[in-house]
């Protein structure tokens, strides 16, 4: 069965200014504070071009937008929690936590994907939520199985309900709501980003459920998962540390199916994981120190998937 939960096409945002967002740092417990910041922009292309040639070794089209100088966005480099491209046409804009994140919603990249020949419909756009200081960052806050439609949420400040049941409404999906743990210097507190504690598949789900403490909810879990008809492949707390959790299915030359993840994700999984996951999967995985360290997001936060058709 072809799988709607991989694109041949992605959209990259290649930084000019990347540095640690003390904005996102609040909550964002995977950011390193007092890491030395001297040489980070040069360090992120270094590991964002090699990203793209990977994949682009791989067979997958990468559709590269260059970050301008101004204003300043430390977090362009992770667009998927500002937009998603659905294969009906239409593209949505999300609502940012952090102000200095909404400055990366750029007007210009409808014109630049149809110059590349992407055909955009209708935008759906829940950023007026912004005054009311809801959020929901795309693909970061929900992860989406195309497949069986239905959306995964880990509730957090920047992942309201009810915005994400809006969302379900409007793409016809259906939603799965649960909280999420994480230890950080203050106690235990809610997981940021769904993305990074789970990750949807075309066969499995790769997620760790031991972050879901409410028996209830990891059950209610564990039932949407099989009802998909996909199986679970779990991580631990500490492999999700090592953003094991935040990886994408994508599709390379000739429709094959390659996951994709951080060098640090993949030497955090153990051989019968790995074993697991060749069974299915060809593995992609690059080194992305300097943006997982400073940025605190990994692989899957750097790529938003195009699901729009090409024209030309």
């Amino acid at each position: 069965m072809m799988t709607k939960n991989a694109t041949n096409t992605l959209l990259m945002v290649r930084p000019v200014a990347f540095a640690m967002n003390e904005q996102t740092a609040l909550d964002n417990f995977y950011q390193k504070k007092g890491t030395s910041e001297l040489n980070a922009q040069e360090l992120a292309c270094e590991e964002f071009d090699r990203f793209v040639e990977k994949l682009q070794g791989q067979g997958v089209v990468v559709e590269v937008l260059q970050d301008s100088p101004t204003p300043h966005t430390p977090d362009s480099i992770f667009p998927n929690n500002w937009i998603s491209m659905h294969e009906d046409g239409r593209v949505a804009l999300y609502p940012m936590k952090a102000e200095n994140r909404r400055l990366e919603r750029r007007t210009d990249v409808f014109a630049q994907l149809q110059n590349r020949g992407y055909k955009t419909g209708e935008i759906v756009d829940y950023t007026a939520a912004e005054r009311n200081h809801l959020f929901l960052e795309g693909t970061g806050s929900m992860v989406l199985d195309h497949d069986a439609k239905t959306a995964y949420l880990a509730r957090s400040q920047r992942a309201d309900e009810g915005l994400f049941r809006t969302f379900c409404s409007d793409f016809d999906y259906t939603p799965v709501v649960f909280s999420a743990y994480q230890n950080t210097p203050d106690g235990i507190g809610l997981i940021y980003h769904t993305n990074v504690m789970m990750c949807v598949t075309d066969v499995y789900v790769l997620i760790c459920l031991d972050t879901i403490h409410d028996k209830n909810e990891r059950a209610a879990v564990e039932a949407a998962i099989r009802k998909s008809g996909k199986q679970i492949l779990e991580i631990s707390v500490g492999q999700k540390s090592s953003f094991a959790g935040n990886m994408l299915l994508v599709k390379g030359a000739k429709e094959e199916l390659v996951l994709v993840m951080s060098s640090s994700a993949f030497r955090a999984l153990n051989a019968s994981q790995k074993d697991f996951i060749e069974q299915y999967h060809t593995i992609l995985h690059t080194d992305l120190h300097t943006i997982e360290t400073l940025g605190g997001g990994s692989a899957r936060c750097m790529l938003a998937e195009i699901y729009l058709t090409k024209t030309a």
